[in-house]
């Protein structure tokens, strides 16, 4: 399938990650005697991957994320030639959720912004961490949720049960790193939703960006380096006429 009509997935892969997940945070997770909680809006965010990488899987590879790209490059699991479209489209997406996600929560009486799910540290961390610990649990939250997904779609894994595997991980990351910093892992989830807060979310935006970066880089070439099937590396190292002759022994 054509670049374009992948990219074109990505961007509404990443929309339905960021209304899906941040919209339980902002319009269920604060719904006054029923509010959905940490363990909601974790789930919301693991399903939103979970269903996605079903209907896109097929498509795009279903990425959702500028550091699951940059890991899967690193990994040499995917071309870098295609990571700045996959990214462009990933980020539109994001702030094209934010933004029919404003919409509808700004349609009730009263409505102020808050934090619209943004991410943060120090003083906007939800839990007050430190930016050290914020840089850190991203860093290291972003390295194992890359390994969960070489792992589940390596070929010796199950087939077809990638998605479950990669839902539930980002469900459990979640789970960890909401008080720490909103949870990002995700540096296009972290900018939709700071487009529209402004001010300090703008200002704090670069630790989920870099955080994230390194440890899909991180968790990409270690993952490779120690677990990648030997054969694959092999045939990556051959001209393209006979990878293709290797891929049929």
């Amino acid at each position: 399938m054509s670049l374009g009509k992948r990219s074109a997935a990505e961007f509404f892969g990443t929309f339905w990650l960021v209304f899906g997940g941040c919209g339980s945070a902002v319009l269920a997770g604060a719904f006054p005697g029923f509010g959905i909680g940490f363990l909601g809006v974790a789930l919301a965010f693991g399903l939103t991957v979970l269903t996605m990488a079903y209907a896109i899987g097929p498509i795009s590879g279903c990425h959702l994320n500028p550091a699951v790209s940059i890991g899967l490059v690193s990994a040499r699991r995917f071309p870098a030639s295609e990571l700045l479209p996959y990214i462009a489209a990933q980020l539109v997406g994001a702030v094209a959720g934010s933004s029919v996600l404003y919409l509808i929560a700004s349609g009730t009486e009263g409505f102020e912004i808050g934090r619209f799910a943004a991410n943060g540290y120090g003083s906007h961390s939800p839990g007050g961490y430190s930016l050290f610990a914020c840089l850190l649990s991203e860093i290291v939250l972003t390295m194992f949720f890359l390994f969960i997904i070489l792992g589940s779609t390596d070929k010796r894994a199950p087939q077809g049960m990638a998605p479950i595997a990669i839902g539930l991980g980002l469900t459990l990351i979640h789970l960890v790193g909401i008080p720490v910093t909103a949870l990002s892992v995700n540096p296009a989830r972290s900018t939709g939703p700071a487009v529209f807060v402004g001010g300090w979310a703008i200002r704090q935006l670069w630790l989920f960006w870099v955080a994230p970066i390194i440890g899909g880089i991180v968790g990409g070439i270690v993952y490779r380096a120690l677990f990648a099937e030997e054969i694959s590396l092999r045939r990556e190292s051959l001209p393209p006429v006979e990878r293709l002759r290797a891929a049929g022994d």
